[in-house]
């Protein structure tokens, strides 16, 4: 039906006779002339109706927001000094000659103007409105190129796209599975994968050497900002590549994606390892784009009376450790407390500060409430280490090492924000080196990753110290972000026998959930390594969106509900009756 899409008209075009097709995006009535802003997925484009052709323009009188309507018409410049240069089509419009209405519409539920702002929960209620905003349309746009990029970069190193079953067994893979029911096998279910993780290292073996997906993921887990509960996951696989080889790979991928779409050339990609990053920035994840760096004062700290000090310094598994604010000292009392409410969340007790008003007087230049319980010289000590300077200001965290790191890495985050500190738009990198596994308080450890990663080093020295063992694990980040995350994988039967036992998996459990894992790792497995990206994250970062929400089509909201579809919802008794399924109602024991 249409020769062009609106968004696709240039001066190129001028003088040729071409028919459009979309939806009414605004009208205008100037003088007797009647102006159509006619919107499709790749743009709009203004369309003007005057007496002379008498039918075409009493049906452009009737049109409202909305309309879907086909346009015959000539393009043609612009007159001077109406051209708009924020729009692609700013310096042509189109003379209508025919219009036809293909179908009205109601008054929606918003207007979708550029500037109109809607609430997401009206927004998710008319997903279908919602998308035809311009700015909603880019971003989907954009995802798609992005897509096709990454399959045509990966097609080009020679991955093979295979897909990987969507119904398989439920897998301890750190969140909540959703379970489907089967009715042909009563009392059993399926799951939907979490990953493709145990297919893909089975693709290995099976000699598909170089393989990808762009995956439908699904976790059942409480969400926040940056989670979904059904996610899609650029999958990554290969053998008889190390890790260098396969970050060179991925880290390739998305330098081309940057370039090609956005015009940007990433420099080095440095590498950090996890226990300096815990170490200066407080994260796995750094922002590098914020200056600011935790630093340990345990050791100056340790003698001091003051027990909220010396506890956690003298503690093993606890930390003292300082981030200096240069020009902090402007920040008001209101602003510290607010800082301090916030550090809260992450279960700090408090956020003892310093105002370093003049560095060279240790008696009256230093504004706190706790350098009386410091003394003048621990304080000075601690000072200079941080290397502060007259108009800084110096907050500290003194607990555990874990809610020391995570709530003063939180607050660099937040006061590189509010403070705008950032020194660079983008700043990739990698963080290697993660722990093979996590204590908890009685000593039983847990995979820090999945259990099919490979540490570094033997058998023997994994058992001799796992609790210090390293993996061979590597995350990319940007910007603070973690946009993927892959390892070396376990290809040997004892080693992986001898992660499952440390991590108090039964030779029975071993067998009923990953017992085919292992008959593969017996009969040739290769060497492997993969990685796998968060395509919802990647694009939120590259169009700047606030949520992955803005980037996916029909988002579900932060209570895994979808209010357009109404969906989950109830099933008819048949249909469970059909599945074996007895619902249990509130009040009713188990």
């Amino acid at each position: 039906m249409r020769s062009h899409y609106c968004g696709d008209l240039r001066e190129t075009h001028i003088g040729e006779e071409i028919t459009l097709c979309g939806w009414v995006h605004r009208r205008r009535d100037h003088g007797g002339v009647i102006f159509l802003d006619v919107r499709d997925r790749e743009g709009i484009a203004q369309v003007v109706f005057d007496p002379d052709r008498a039918e075409s323009f009493q049906r452009a009188d009737r049109v409202r927001s909305e309309y879907v309507v086909k346009i015959k018409g000539r393009v043609r410049n612009r007159p001077a000094g109406t051209e708009n240069g924020e729009m692609k089509t700013g310096k042509v419009e189109v003379l209508g000659l025919e219009l036809d209405i293909l179908n009205q519409s109601e008054t929606p539920p918003f207007q979708l103007d550029d500037y109109q702002h809607i609430g997401e929960d009206v927004r998710l209620k008319y997903r279908f409105v919602d998308l035809r905003r311009p700015e909603m349309a880019a971003k989907l746009r954009f995802r798609s190129k992005v897509s096709h990029t990454i399959r045509n970069y990966l097609e080009e190193h020679g991955f093979l796209d295979i897909e990987t079953p969507i119904l398989t067994r439920a897998t301890p893979e750190g969140a909540r599975d959703y379970l489907v029911p089967s009715r042909t096998h009563e009392g059993c279910f399926f799951a939907l994968p979490q990953s493709p993780q145990l297919f893909k290292q089975l693709l290995m073996v099976a000699g598909f050497d170089r393989y990808y997906q762009i995956a439908k993921c699904f976790r059942d887990e409480d969400l926040r900002a940056d989670r979904q509960p059904e996610f899609t996951q650029i999958d990554i696989e290969t053998s008889f590549l190390n890790e260098e080889d396969i970050m060179g790979i991925t880290e390739g991928m998305v330098r081309k994606l940057f370039s090609e779409l956005l015009n940007i050339e990433f420099g080095e990609f440095p590498q950090m390892p996890y226990s300096e990053a815990m170490r200066r920035f407080g994260s796995d994840k750094p922002d590098l784009r914020i200056p600011l760096e935790l630093v340990d004062v345990a050791d100056l700290v340790a003698g001091v009376d003051f027990k909220v000090f010396s506890g956690p310094a003298t503690d093993p598994k606890g930390r003292v450790a300082a981030l200096r604010v240069p020009g902090g000292s402007e920040l008001s009392r209101k602003q510290i407390d607010d800082y301090t409410k916030f550090v809260s969340v992450y279960g700090a007790k408090g956020l003892a500060y310093i105002k370093v008003n003049d560095i060279n007087d240790a008696e009256s230049g230093l504004q706190s409430p706790i350098v009386k319980f410091l003394g003048t010289d621990v304080a000075m000590s601690v000072l200079e280490r941080v290397g502060a300077q007259n108009g800084d200001l110096v907050f500290f965290g003194a607990d555990k090492a874990r809610i020391v790191s995570e709530s003063l890495g939180a607050l660099r985050l937040k006061l590189g924000e509010d403070l705008n500190l950032y020194t660079a738009e983008w700043a990739p990198m990698w963080v290697v080196d993660f722990p093979m596994f996590e204590e908890d308080d009685e000593g039983a450890l847990s995979a820090v990753h999945h259990p099919f990663t490979s540490p570094q080093g033997s058998v023997d020295e994994l058992k001799a110290d796992p609790a210090n063992a390293l993996s061979r694990a590597y995350d990319m980040v940007l910007n603070g972000v973690e946009l993927g995350g892959g390892s070396i994988r376990i290809h040997s039967q004892e080693m992986q026998a001898a992660i499952f036992d440390l991590l108090n998996i039964s030779e029975e459990e071993q067998r009923e959930k990953f017992g085919f894992l292992l008959d593969a790792l017996k009969l040739g497995a290769p060497p492997h390594g993969g990685l796998a990206f968060g395509l919802d994250r990647l694009v939120m970062l590259m169009t700047g969106a606030k949520s992955i929400r803005e980037v996916i089509a029909f988002p579900k909201t932060q209570s895994a509900a979808c209010p357009m579809t109404e969906a989950p919802g109830e099933v008819s008794a048949k249909q469970l009756r059909e599945l074996n399924i007895r619902l249990r109602t509130k009040g009713t024991e188990a």
